[in-house]
């Protein structure tokens, strides 16, 4: 992992150099490993290396390339072997995976983009035709932010200095707000008008007075994969799903994978167990990290998780988050916080992870983030009926609908009427209770943006690839979102990666049988169909976790006297994003264990907090006078 930062000025003045050391100390945390930089003709780009694998430890940044064109990555290259078959000398077996993007890229230009296979965020500036490209791999795991003004293109991986030096003040970007408050902002958004964010799967092309954005690479959607027998379907998800757990154990430090007792990340650490122990992967351990809550009676996941460390024969690291605010809810806060995301409290919880990862050397963490979405976590049969509606399969519907129709304890037609309706247009379906704006939120606000606040909920169509395909796309997108607000670790520094969103896996479960994934009373079936005898069934066999909310409320109840302070004089209110007193409401609510929308409450808090930062740093136009009135 490495972040990077660029700024090119179009007359060709240099950066000061107070300026590129005010950058350089933000951007320090996040790389110790090794700091260089390159300076020409009104470009200055600066690199800090945080080294997770051997081969990262020989990368030179940033790498000019013959044809003088400098490139900078963040990221790994899963498929280097075949890549390197591809591409022939000069590469070796054990060369950095920088070296193999830049002979792809020398030979193949952007085309090499769709080849790369991995978590990664990659810039070239070409200094022949003036142009700067900016691409990120098809998940969008990795961060790249760019803002382009009259005068100058400014670069980051780190949305932070790209606020704090541009030497400006900016306007709220309202639609990512509306999205964080939602199922998160769309990926192109940032928190600051004029400030954005390369989507996954997406290269940008800059240059003086011009931007162009284009997808390099999707997934194909007539792509099917039909085998005789459950026994095969199993076998290949084995396959792909023990080979993306394979590609993320390749490190020169010891590993830390989280583990829940959930199926996601017990049958990623179960996995690994399994490629690890024939000797096939040479690394330095894999240990794992376990919260836990005695407190909380709907959350005991202790059970779970010792199940998979007696099986592994060995117990992993606990944190208690019970006796502690894990939740943070403080509106105070502390410096400054670029976004939401990144401006949370931290969290006893937090405090321990840190001093933890310090002392044991680890320097990547496994997580299960994505496996419930892209597995068929929710059983639900409304895809697989989309499905059979668009192919005018009747009869087969009418045996599926009889059958779901027991399983769920529902009418036949109360099914089919679900699924039809995702034909229909967003506007005339009602939206389920999760995907309800908060009752605080603002009114203008919310018919403003009611499609960021409602997830960017769109219809199925009824002609192209399959509705289930459609629907796969529209989780992954959501995911895409989730990742996007993820606040990059910098205290200490760590690499983050996911399995379950490997390419190689989504495009199998993809192009898999609805039927497959998701049976009547099996929900993820497949998936646990294919890890029984890998996973201990106790945690094949249990129910989904229940979500936790006596925590939240008891941290409100806790810090309730300057929570009832700060909640009457509310930044978020004199934007018109909240109303405080519906807000005061739902704390209230919240404070006397009665049943309120937490999670919004708590992004909300966090919306203040954040707006409370930036005020403070001045780096919003009008913010302050807003405030004040």
């Amino acid at each position: 992992m490495s972040v990077q930062f660029g700024r090119w000025h179009f007359e060709g003045q240099p950066a000061a150099p107070e300026f590129l050391e005010k950058v350089s100390g933000v951007l320090a945390p996040y790389g110790p490993d090794r700091s260089s930089s390159y300076s020409k003709a009104g470009v200055d780009i600066l690199c800090f290396a945080f080294h997770t694998t051997k081969e990262s430890r020989q990368d030179v940044q940033p790498h000019v390339l013959k044809s003088g064109a400098v490139l900078t990555w963040d990221g790994r290259v899963d498929n280097r072997t075949e890549l390197i078959g591809l591409l022939g000398a000069p590469l070796s077996p054990e060369a950095p995976d920088l070296s193999i993007v830049a002979v792809a890229y020398e030979r193949w230009g952007t085309d090499c983009l769709g080849k790369l296979i991995g978590e990664w965020a990659l810039s070239v500036w070409n200094p022949h035709d003036r142009s700067l490209v900016l691409a990120k791999d098809p998940i969008g795991t990795r961060h790249l932010f760019y803002s382009a003004e009259n005068d100058q293109i400014t670069w980051s991986t780190v949305l932070d200095p790209l606020v704090l030096f541009a030497g400006r003040t900016f306007e709220l970007e309202e639609e990512y707000i509306a999205g964080w408050l939602g199922q998160f902002p769309a990926t192109h958004l940032t928190p600051y008008a004029g400030i954005h964010s390369v989507p996954p799967s997406c290269l940008v092309r800059l240059g003086k007075g011009s931007a162009t954005l284009r997808k390099y690479w999707d997934f194909d959607p007539y792509k099917r994969i039909r085998y005789r027998s459950d026994a095969e379907y199993e076998e290949h998800f084995r396959a792909v799903f023990g080979e993306s757990v394979r590609r993320r154990l390749r490190s020169d430090a010891p590993i830390l994978a989280e583990l829940s007792g959930g199926m996601d990340s017990s049958s990623i650490v179960c996995m690994a167990d399994t490629i690890i122990a024939p000797g096939a992967v040479h690394e330095p351990g894999l240990e794992t990290v376990s919260y836990y809550d005695d407190s909380e009676p709907n959350w005991n996941e202790k059970p779970f998780f010792n199940q998979v460390e007696q099986q592994r024969g060995r117990t992993g690291w606990h944190i208690d988050v019970g006796s502690e605010n894990s939740w943070g809810i403080d509106l105070a806060g502390n410096g400054f916080a670029a976004s939401p995301s990144s401006g949370n409290q931290r969290s006893g919880a937090s405090a321990k992870l840190k001093d933890g990862l310090i002392s044991r050397g680890n320097r990547v963490l496994l997580s299960g983030i994505g496996g419930d979405e892209v597995t068929g976590g929710v059983p639900t049969p409304i895809p697989e009926l989309a499905d059979l509606i668009a192919g005018a399969r009747l009869r087969a519907m009418a045996h599926q609908l009889k059958v779901w129709a027991l399983d769920k304890r529902k009418p036949w037609f109360h099914l089919l009427f679900q699924a039809a309706s995702r034909f229909f247009p967003a506007a005339l379906v009602a939206l389920p209770e999760s995907r309800r704006p908060a009752p605080w939120l603002g009114t203008l606000f919310v018919r403003r943006h009611r499609a960021a606040l409602r997830g960017y909920q769109t219809r199925l169509r009824l002609f192209g690839p399959l509705p289930s395909f459609q629907e796969n796309l529209s989780t992954l997108d959501a995911v895409r979102r989730q990742l996007g607000c993820l606040a990059l670790p910098g205290d200490p520094p760590y690499e983050k990666r996911y399995p379950y969103l490997d390419r190689d896996l989504l495009e199998f479960l993809f192009a898999t049988p609805r039927e497959q994934m998701v049976r009547p009373g099996q929900r993820r079936s497949l998936v646990r169909r294919a890890l029984t005898g890998i996973v201990p069934s106790e945690i094949l066999n249990r129910r989904r976790k229940a979500f936790v909310a006596r925590s939240p409320m008891r941290a409100v109840s806790t810090g309730w006297s300057a929570l009832d302070e700060s909640s009457r004089h509310m930044l978020s209110q004199a934007l018109g994003v909240v109303d405080s007193e519906r807000f005061r409401e739902g704390l209230e609510r919240c404070r006397e264990g009665r049943e309120v929308h937490i999670v919004p409450l708590l992004r909300t808090l966090g919306v203040e907090r954040w707006l409370r930062s930036i005020e403070r740093c001045q780096r919003i136009a009008g913010l302050g006078d807003r405030f004040a009135g």
